[in-house]
């Protein structure tokens, strides 16, 4: 790793990965390479907050990988590992534990949200402990979060703050990095809900791995809003509005320009265009992810937490220091 500055991402194997996950995460990190040392996980112990299937789990872990790769996340220039190889991980998580107040963790939204479907598993209720301590076992200096993960971060922020206050300065405060564009994806069938994995409709989500044709019908099939004009508000017309950021990202042009040129096209038209540009800019993306294989894959996450074992042992032993575990 270098001087510049270190940022730290992770995303959960749970379920197919969407253009949400790309415009409001993914594009993010690959952009980030070029300015930070980036180091990102798949966060596999996460996703066992909820019910799943070994051999399914198993696959959705080197699948996610393998899509990481595949939109541009370059191993000879981040850190790409699986958060269960370094058991680091969960080490700092108990140290932070023991100074997070069980009052932070009932008001974390994310718990109550998933509590019904999981049942109040100590996993579920404690992870966002584990969340700081993945950001904080590198020491980065900035984490690329959306609006549903501010919560997180200002925990991660709280219990660096208490750690250093009582143990002395071993870790940064973090940043909060928000892309400009795409942080928030909307739902195709309901443009007022985020786009998600575990929505039960297929239709309201694009997929990485759609053909053309797929990616055509849902976005013809999308829901729209009362009359025919393209406009970009997202209080009145939040259907046109989400499509058109999606037109923006695959596009390279601005918005204002897209609703000048389409402003009286009518819906069906305009669909059409944001089927393209969405279509062509996924291709490549599915193109490299069909190449690799898995084997190809677990290799790369295999030597990447080998290094990335170095820096959180590093880090760990300040740690041990610092308390008093040397």
């Amino acid at each position: 790793m270098t001087d510049r500055k270190r940022v730290f991402s992770g995303m959960q194997p749970t379920g197919d990965i969407h253009i949400g996950n790309l415009m409001g995460a993914l594009s993010n990190w690959v952009s980030m390479q070029d300015d930070y040392d980036t180091i990102y996980n798949v966060v596999d112990l996460h996703a066992m907050t909820v019910p799943f299937q070994p051999e399914v789990f198993r696959q959705e872990r080197v699948d996610l990988a393998k899509m990481i790769l595949a939109v541009g996340v370059d191993p000879k220039r981040s850190l790409l590992y699986f958060q269960s190889d370094l058991p680091q991980h969960v080490e700092l998580t108990w140290i932070l534990s023991v100074m997070t107040g069980i009052g932070q963790l009932e008001r974390m939204t994310q718990f109550k949200e998933k509590a019904d479907k999981a049942g109040q598993n100590l996993g579920l209720f404690a992870y966002p402990v584990l969340m700081a301590a993945d950001i904080l076992i590198h020491r980065v200096h900035a984490v690329p979060v959306g609006d549903d993960q501010t919560q997180h971060l200002e925990l991660t922020r709280d219990l660096a703050e208490r750690f250093n206050a009582r143990f002395g300065e071993v870790f940064p405060i973090p940043d909060r990095i928000t892309p400009e564009i795409g942080a928030r994806v909307m739902s195709l069938q309901s443009p007022t809900d985020k786009m998600s994995k575990s929505d039960p409709s297929p239709k309201s989500r694009i997929l990485l791995t759609d053909s053309t044709d797929e990616i055509t019908k849902k976005i013809k099939s999308a829901v729209t809003d009362t009359g025919t004009e393209v406009t970009f508000d997202w209080e009145n017309k939040p259907g046109v509005s989400n499509l058109l950021e999606m037109f923006s990202y695959f596009s390279g042009r601005p918005i204002d320009d897209l609703v000048a040129e389409y402003h009286t096209s009518g819906y069906g038209t305009f669909k059409l265009a944001v089927a393209e540009a969405v279509s062509g800019g996924i291709a490549p993306i599915r193109d490299a992810y069909e190449a690799m294989s898995d084997t190809e894959v677990v290799a790369v996450m295999a030597d990447s937490a080998e290094r990335a074992a170095a820096s959180a042992d590093a880090t760990m032993a300040v740690v041990k220091d610092a308390v008093g575990l040397a």
